[in-house]
């Protein structure tokens, strides 16, 4: 049953002013260069809050630089190369391909920890030094670059890396299931014919990081459809997907599939979904006046919430036009760079990368949460447009993201400037955790690749991330805490 702009309205009546506030999961923070905060005491000051200045008693200290210029850490904290693109090896022989980006952490076998990493790879083969690998049996399209490895890390450090799909493109942010497997998608739109692809490509793969037959002969879960896709989240409850698109011109959505009556999830069944299985839905969001909102990048407050509508896709396939773009202004709202999403305390947190010209208006980075029984959709994090990205400080461009065991969210940010990851905690207060100083650039012009693929180990002491170019899978280790609210 949908939620009607009248039922919402009259909810948002019946709560008052409180429902700004409200959701299962305490307000999230803003950085320090944020529109506006959370906490309604600090309301006042925390938006003029200079970039520089820090929280005290949340986090884990400054920064240190590393004598080997990869990666900054606070004290305590150490890390350990896990896979390194050009330089470690698959077990084949063949070279770790690059482009590191969504990445889920899975139990594994005798106390190892399966990792199933994307690599972000665009386009024909020949255009890339390392791509995935064409391993037989596991190829969907012969001509694409990209795919997802698998990386098992034993107790006591061994590293052992094989592909877990390939001849797929543009493979981005991803998700893991419930079940324990490993939601793969392209963002991209590439039909056969384009770009040299002979398939279709813009679908969503599964794959299995347990079990290497079931990766066989891959196919397209087409039933979530073919646009520019980046994160994918499953609702253990009720079995709906949730996926994001990265898409301009116009901007991209938000998706939910719902499972067909009677379907059942579980580990290879996404393969014998029918490709129109389900139904497939936009969201449309409005306030509580009832007023439809165009575009995310609308809300300028923390705690905004707005109900969401769901519209059905007339063809989920985009055989003759994308699907964002089969939708007139006024039928669904739209933002920019939808990017990296992840399931916790009950809903999903979707993250809108940044926001320009293109959009209403104009910010570095927002994240919202979606609650599913509520049908509300809650800014949780907005930060101001970063007027200088090249100093340390402030954050923008948030992308992949990750719920932490220790309160609040890890954020990899993809930003201009300096790349970090940092901690957002529940009551509206951000810290840094690490700084990418792999200078990919020259000494005059400094460049430093996005961080990508977030994620916790399944014992929650290991920190996985990438440095996206040239492709590096670190493991991070330290005195981790329960950061305080």
């Amino acid at each position: 049953m949908s939620l009607t702009r009248r039922d919402f309205t009259r909810q948002s009546a019946a709560a008052g002013a409180g429902i700004a506030l409200a959701g299962s999961v305490g307000a999230l923070a803003s950085a320090p260069n944020a529109l506006a905060a959370t906490d309604a005491e600090d309301t006042a000051d925390a938006s003029r809050e200079p970039a520089a200045a820090g929280h005290h008693g949340v986090g884990y200290g400054p920064l240190l630089p590393d004598p080997a210029g990869i990666l900054a850490l606070p004290a305590g904290f150490r890390y350990r190369v896990v896979t390194y693109s050009g330089r470690t090896k698959l077990e084949s022989g063949e070279i770790t391909p690059s482009n590191h980006d969504g990445t889920a952490a899975f139990c594994g076998p005798r106390g190892a920890t399966l990792l199933v990493n994307n690599h972000e790879l665009k386009g024909p083969r020949a255009g890339w030094q390392y791509p995935v690998p064409l391993t037989e049996g596991h190829v969907y399209d012969p001509a694409a670059a990209g795919g997802c490895t698998v990386v098992e890390v034993r107790p006591g450090g061994h590293v052992a890396e094989w592909v877990g799909i390939a001849g797929t493109s543009t493979n981005c942010a991803g998700g893991a299931t419930p079940w324990g497997t490993w939601l793969s998608g392209e963002e991209t739109e590439d039909k056969a014919g384009q770009n040299g692809m002979t398939k279709d490509h813009g679908y969503i793969f599964e794959v299995d990081p347990a079990d290497r037959r079931a990766n066989r002969d891959p196919r397209p879960v087409k039933a979530f459809g073919r646009y520019a896709h980046e994160a994918v989240v499953i609702d253990p409850g009720h079995g709906h997907a949730y996926l994001t698109e990265d898409a301009s011109g116009p901007n991209g959505l938000l998706y939910r599939w719902t499972p067909p009556a009677g379907f059942r999830h579980g580990r290879g069944k996404l393969r014998t979904l029918a490709d129109d299985a389900g139904v497939l839905q936009a969201f449309k969001c409005f306030d509580s006046a009832g007023r439809f909102v165009d575009d995310l990048s609308r809300a300028t407050k923390i705690g905004t919430v707005y109900g969401v509508d769901w519209v059905d896709v007339p063809d989920r396939d985009a055989k003759s036009v994308s699907v964002r773009k089969q939708f007139a202004a006024g039928q669904v709202t739209r933002a920019r760079k939808l990017e990296g999403m992840w399931w916790g305390d009950g809903g999903a947190y979707v993250v809108s990368s940044y926001a320009r010209d293109e959009s209403p208006v104009q910010h570095d980075g927002a994240v919202w949460f979606y609650d599913p029984k509520r049908r509300t959709l809650t800014l949780k994090v907005l930060l101001g447009v970063n007027p200088d990205p090249s100093a340390d400080g402030a954050f923008d461009g948030p992308d992949n993201i990750t719920v932490s065991p220790y309160g609040g969210l890890v954020i990899a940010e993809d930003g201009e400037g300096v790349q970090h990851l940092f901690g957002a905690t529940d009551s509206g207060r951000t810290y840094p955790i690490a700084r990418n100083e792999l200078n990919i650039g020259t000494a005059d012009k400094p460049e430093y690749s996005e961080f990508t693929g977030v994620t916790f180990s399944p014992d929650g002491h290991t920190l996985y991330a990438n440095i996206q170019t040239p492709g590096i899978m670190l493991a991070i280790t330290g005195p981790w805490k329960r950061q305080k609210r």
